[in-house]
């Protein structure tokens, strides 16, 4: 199953670097989205050297369904609009 950055998590002053908005394809409501609460991520990062940064799916976002997903470490800008890998 595949998800798409589409932001971080931020607030009007703060934006948290290890935490994400995602959108998971083919879940378009909250019930959905809650099935995936718990389950572990991966990125990939492009580049010679290819860091794999592991994450979690803490909890829903909005009510189309999105998740907030939190990293063991901050990600960088290049993540958002790229596909990560939900296990």
């Amino acid at each position: 199953m595949e998800a798409i950055a589409v932001n971080f998590r931020r607030g009007r002053h703060v934006q948290y670097p290890n935490q994400l908005i995602l959108q998971v394809n083919g879940i378009s409501s909250k019930e959905k989205a809650k099935s995936l609460i718990g389950k572990s991520l991966s990125w990939i990062s492009p580049g010679k050297e290819k860091k794999e940064i592991k994450g979690e799916i803490k909890s829903t976002h909005g009510n189309n369904g999105a998740v907030r997903a939190k990293f063991t470490r901050g990600l960088p800008g290049q993540v958002l609009g790229t596909k990560i890998k939900i296990e």
